[in-house]
């Protein structure tokens, strides 16, 4: 492993000889790091994929649902892969303004807000919660068709949507039942 991304929901592992793991946890999915030595609980019945490490480490794969996928491609075919050519921009990224929020928005017309946020063409990597978690920080009910949104409300909105993702992170994430960070 040479260098780890994420691209909206999606986990690229970049490796050495020059493939990438692409990963999507999908909803129940985990990556469990366990250093050299050290017992843990997996493997166990969710897990999918074991790496093991030449350092005796392994990192696990735990899927309970088996929603959840990996593919192996060359780092050079990333942006030609079927899932992530059609993934809109990152919403965390540097050039994703409140002008670009509105291009895309203003793409889908008399859609509800809702749905456009969670249309991973539109944006990539925002769920169902962090979407309505931005929607109320934004004061904007769910419901609202694409076409009564103004200006204003669109600024607030890029805010909120960066807000709320920015301190998901920094927070862990917002899962509790089944929760676990890569170090188990």
């Amino acid at each position: 492993i040479v260098a780890s991304a994420r691209r909206g929901k999606a986990i690229l592992i970049h490796l050495d000889q020059g493939s990438t793991l692409l990963i999507h946890l999908k909803m129940t999915g985990q990556l469990v790091f366990q250093p050299a030595g050290q017992d843990g609980p997996f493997p166990n019945q969710s897990t999918r994929v074991r790496f093991d490490f030449s350092d005796g480490s392994s990192l696990f794969f735990n899927d309970l649902r088996k929603f959840g996928w990996i593919k192996i491609l060359p780092r050079a075919e990333l942006e030609q892969d079927a899932f992530l050519s059609k993934l809109g921009p990152d919403p965390l990224k540097q050039d994703f303004t409140a002008a670009r929020l509105k291009d895309r928005l203003g793409r889908r017309g008399g859609t509800i807000i809702k749905a456009a946020l969670l249309d991973q063409t539109v944006l990539a990597g925002i769920g169902n919660i962090y979407c309505d978690e931005a929607l109320f920080l934004a004061g904007i009910m769910p419901d609202r068709r694409l076409h009564s949104l103004t200006e204003a409300e669109i600024r607030k909105l890029h805010r909120s949507i960066r807000k709320v993702l920015r301190q998901s992170i920094e927070l862990g994430g917002s899962t509790v039942r089944n929760y676990l960070d890569a170090e188990g």
